[in-house]
């Protein structure tokens, strides 16, 4: 294969890379109720099946970003694949739940990929199709997550569980093929140094015991000693952990980078956003299988709630393709700002109108509009104000408060609906539109971060005017040397980066 020829295909494969890990880790919540059939546990307990990979992506995103950063992108990346891979076959096989579960966790590293897929698109592309490219790469990544529940639902209607699982391990080993064919090695020279396994760790610990106690809350109890002692841990751990952070030589997350506004308002909104489209997500699937005796609901099967989802995921990637022209139009704070109002709009409009199936494909083709061009613009922000080194590191932060937040949103249903139970103990139809409500809210709050945490322009990413590491190399500029266009709190973040390396 030719080097152009090659070169042309790089942006593609990272973006197949992420859109399968994401729909292969994303195989759960159709499947629970089969989950829960075939191997005689209750709904709870096969709601881990989803909740595992989910809580195993949280914790990799930030540990496989370090990892990535640096010589060892490339290997890294495949590692994931074929760890996916592998997950895919333990699942495939269970007998019994616990290997289900370790199959499935497997699985969940998957969701860890994409900030090694965006820090390769700005080490490996021309510098035009940088930008493009790492917007697609973020919507691919949620996009994922959408399309994930009508391909598993129908695949396990045809072949049956293991039927999903052996589908997802084949397209993540043909998927993996492709990236050791296409992906080259990481022209990056710098070194990022041992991974931060205490701030690891400590970060595992404290995002299981928050998670699991939010997931859990609703179920256990609020203010149950359970669910109080994880969310306390939880906090105290984050704690530990961030001030670990900050005084560690080489950080899993350089949290002093959230100084910068753009990072800062990006981070914000990834959180607020993150649990408003799990909100509707799993609000959703719930109420188009309500039965229609309930006076609501549309009695839909599985698979028919899992293509009410796909304009969701279509106009996700078709919003994220007119980013560019976007941003020059009405500049990233503003787009910001409309994209959330937009998907406040689409959630809005179902809980004002859901009489029949047809307003329910509007809702998540407005919402897909509006998160299409938020989870897109996020990422390039963020790589635009750090420094190239620190890529992977940036973006999987990023990653971990958007999975917390589809945490929180998952939560926030589960309570919502918990306290809006009818007569047969089934949520009403005013349990539903209040999640829509909420839902709204939450866009607004984050329209409202978008707006008054100032993002600032953007600035020339790193491929365009500013050198990176292996510009660096290639040129013999100094390191220590300000980078050309920088802004003040780029180039101290820059120096003490550099005090902390010297360190």
């Amino acid at each position: 294969m030719s080097g152009v020829r090659r070169s042309a295909l790089i942006g593609p494969v990272l973006v197949l890379a992420t859109l399968v890990s994401s729909i292969v880790s994303s195989f759960g919540a159709p499947l629970i109720p089969t989950v829960a059939q075939d191997f005689d546990v209750s709904l709870s307990t096969a709601q881990w099946s989803l909740t595992v990979a989910l809580l195993v992506g949280t914790v990799g995103s930030p540990v496989l970003g370090r990892l990535g950063d640096g010589p060892g992108r490339r290997a890294t990346l495949l590692g994931g694949l074929a760890v996916v891979t592998a997950g895919g076959v333990v699942a495939a096989l269970a007998d019994g739940m616990g290997m289900l579960l370790v199959g499935r966790g497997l699985q969940g590293v998957g969701l860890g990929l994409a900030p090694l897929a965006i820090a390769t698109a700005r080490d490996a592309l021309p510098q035009a199709k940088v930008a493009p490219t790492i917007a697609l790469l973020s919507v691919s990544a949620a996009a994922g997550l959408g399309a994930g529940y009508p391909i598993s639902g129908l695949i396990a209607g045809t072949w049956g569980l293991s039927g999903a699982y052996w589908f997802g391990t084949v397209v993540s080993g043909l998927t993996l093929a492709c990236v050791a064919v296409i992906v080259p090695p990481s022209r990056e020279r710098h070194d990022p140094g041992r991974l931060d396994w205490p701030g690891a760790v400590l970060l595992a610990l404290a995002l299981v015991s928050a998670m699991v106690g939010v997931s859990q809350g609703s179920e256990w109890g609020w203010g149950s000693p359970a669910i109080t002692g994880l969310l306390v841990a939880g906090a105290l751990l984050l704690v530990i952990w961030s001030v670990q952070q900050l005084r560690a030589a080489s950080p899993l997350v350089r949290l002093r980078l959230l100084r910068h506004p753009s990072v800062l308002s990006g981070d914000a909104c990834a959180l607020v956003l993150g649990a408003a489209m799990y909100m509707v997500l799993t609000g959703m699937t719930e109420f188009v299988q309500s039965p229609r005796s309930g006076g609501f609901g549309f009695s839909a099967s599985a698979l028919v709630a899992g293509l009410v989802l796909i304009p969701l995921s279509v106009l996700m990637f078709a919003s994220s393709r007119v980013l560019p022209s976007l941003v020059a139009r009405m500049g990233i704070r503003a787009l910001l700002t409309l994209g959330c109002l937009v998907a406040a709009l689409g959630s809005g409009f179902f809980a004002l109108f859901h009489g029949s199936l047809w307003q329910a494909f509007v809702m998540t083709g407005i919402l897909g509009v509006g998160l299409g061009t938020t989870f897109a613009a996020i990422p390039g922000l963020i790589t635009q104000s750090v420094p190239a080194r620190e890529t992977g590191s940036a973006i999987g932060f990023f990653q971990v408060l958007r999975f917390v937040g589809y945490s929180l949103g998952s939560a926030l249903t589960a309570t919502v609906l918990a306290t809006h139970l009818g007569g047969t103990g089934h949520p009403t139809e005013s349990g539903y539109t209040s999640v829509l409500w909420t839902s709204t809210g939450i866009c607004v709050v984050a329209a409202a971060l978008a707006w008054f945490l100032p993002a600032g322009s953007p600035q020339p990413t790193p491929t365009e005017e500013t050198p990176t590491e292996s510009d660096r190399a290639r040129t013999g500029a100094d390191d220590d040397e300000p980078r050309a266009g920088a802004q003040p709190e780029q180039l101290e973040c820059a120096h003490e980066e550099g005090a902390n390396d010297g360190r």
